[in-house]
């Protein structure tokens, strides 16, 4: 929960209208994790779409993480240790394509997709809403974080570096 708190856009006790509200002025794919009213299920990740504001319901098994999935679906479910791996999961990487291997050609990222009320809705999770300001530290961790792409650079940092970045290890 601390990483989650230092991620700027957990808003905690907010509860779904109150997400909404939040949300109704923002452009589609600004999202916030909330906690969840459901006592079953931990948090609730708030996004807005094309179709209005979703709560999709964040599943802890095991202590691993993943959104609510279609009943009806037999494809697994991404399942992380850490709800800021889950989120950064389902965001597109700049500039919305990824290289298949090293010098490889673009393809774009799979697309995701939610069901609600009967609608398959793509699942675009952008811009997350901030609930407070962050340092310029934390800034400055989530940007290091977000271009050591391979755990060889990260050995080669001093060691306090290294702890500082491993205290909040996810770019967003």
């Amino acid at each position: 929960v601390r990483k989650l708190q230092e991620s700027g856009f957990y808003w905690s006790t907010v509860t779904g209208g109150e997400a909404n509200l939040l949300l109704s002025a923002e452009p589609a794919g600004t999202f916030l994790i909330r906690d969840s009213s459901d006592q079953r299920h931990f948090f609730t990740l708030s996004v807005k779409t094309e179709s209005g504001t979703k709560n999709l319901r964040i599943q802890c098994e095991g202590g691993s993480f993943s959104l609510q999935s279609d009943p009806g679906s037999s494809q697994p479910v991404p399942r992380f240790d850490c709800v800021l791996k889950l989120v950064h999961h389902y965001m597109p990487p700049a500039p919305c394509a990824v290289p298949e291997q090293p010098g490889g050609t673009l393809h774009p990222k799979r697309t995701y997709y939610i069901y609600s009320g009967g609608e398959k809705i793509p699942l675009v999770l952008s811009r997350p809403l901030s609930s407070s300001v962050s340092t310029l530290q934390h800034l400055c961790r989530k940007t290091v974080n977000g271009h050591l792409d391979s755990y060889e650079k990260m050995t080669q940092l001093p060691a306090p570096i290294k702890e500082f970045l491993d205290q909040y290890d996810a770019p967003l």
